[in-house]
């Protein structure tokens, strides 16, 4: 019995894929990857920069921007080396130990972001509702735990998924549809029953994406609420501007990866260019969009890198 079990945990050996059909073109498909891989890494490591540099930014909202940008730092590189690899060298194998670790920080990584994205809700909701107390409330300590808070929040989840993969069995196909470890693709491949990894996944997904989603929701409509209690029309777009580039992060947050979750699910029949855009968009599109977003939209963002890139090219 521990003869089998080695032969299907631990020894296995998967297969990734990259984008199926369009295999000979892979070279070239890496072009644009490529890119966004640099903007991604570079756009967060930009950020983290100028929050760590400029004494200006170091105020709450700006920490757990730096929060956000180190989550998306870590998507980014749990993801690198087995896609660029597909498409540089054809290096689809991938142990069942890398591909469990590659799943782990992946999913820490998305509990980690969905988590920040949620303490940033409520950074906005204290400063537009509580302004005069906004400093006392969220302290340095304070905002330490919650980065803490929502670490451990990534590895407890993780924990009981990791173990009931384990138990496990592969012993039909092993070849898994994208260019990284997806805990769904992996669960597909199983030929022992999977309704409990099914079960454990969904709610680990619930708990986390889909609580800290609705207390987003809640706190944007305790905002508007407040917003709209305040009489001067200024006043009012001055505070909605405030949280124009957190609506759009977790918009590109949120939305691949709820689709992601829906098509494992549900769309068996759907083609198998869908799974692959939609997985790439669910990894990529946050870290890339993200330093953009805020660049573009925070003022004290946009002015802090224009004022560290030229002191950089000078150098």
């Amino acid at each position: 019995m521990s003869t089998f079990q080695n032969t299907t945990s631990s020894s296995i050996i998967f297969l990734l894929t990259g984008v199926p059909g369009l295999e000979a073109f892979h070279a070239w498909i890496s072009i644009p990857f490529c890119f966004l891989y640099i903007t991604a890494l570079s756009g967060n490591s930009l950020i983290l920069f100028v929050v760590v540099t400029q004494r200006s930014l170091h105020e709450p909202m700006y920490y757990f921007l730096s929060m956000l940008s180190t989550t998306d730092l870590g998507l980014s590189v749990s993801t690198l080396v087995t896609m660029l690899g597909i498409f540089w060298f054809n290096a689809r194998e991938i142990s069942f130990n890398a591909c469990s670790s590659q799943m782990f920080f992946i999913q820490l990584f998305t509990v980690m972001e969905s988590s920040v994205l949620l303490a940033m809700a409520f950074d906005r909701f204290v400063a537009i509702s509580n302004p005069l107390r906004y400093a006392s409330i969220l302290t340095d300590l304070k905002i330490a735990q919650i980065g803490a808070a929502a670490i451990t929040r990534g590895t407890v989840i993780q924990i009981p998924i990791q173990v009931l993969l384990k138990r496990l069995s592969f012993c039909h196909s092993h070849v898994l549809h994208h260019s990284y470890c997806f805990h769904p693709d992996v669960m597909k491949l199983s030929c022992t029953d999977t309704r409990i990894n099914s079960a454990v996944g969904l709610t680990a997904l619930i708990t986390t994406a889909g609580v800290d989603s609705i207390f987003i929701i809640l706190s944007y409509l305790l905002i508007i609420k407040t917003v709209f209690s305040i009489a001067s029309p200024e006043e009012r777009k001055k505070a909605f501007s405030t949280c124009i580039s957190h609506v759009g992060a977790v918009a590109v947050f949120y939305i691949p990866l709820i689709s992601l979750s829906f098509v494992h699910r549900f769309g068996k029949r759907a083609p198998p260019y869908v799974h692959t855009l939609i997985a790439n968009a669910y990894l990529l599109l946050p870290p890339v969009m993200n330093p953009i977003i805020y660049s573009v939209k925070t003022k004290q963002i946009r002015t802090a890198v224009l004022k560290v890139l030229p002191s950089a090219t000078k150098d």
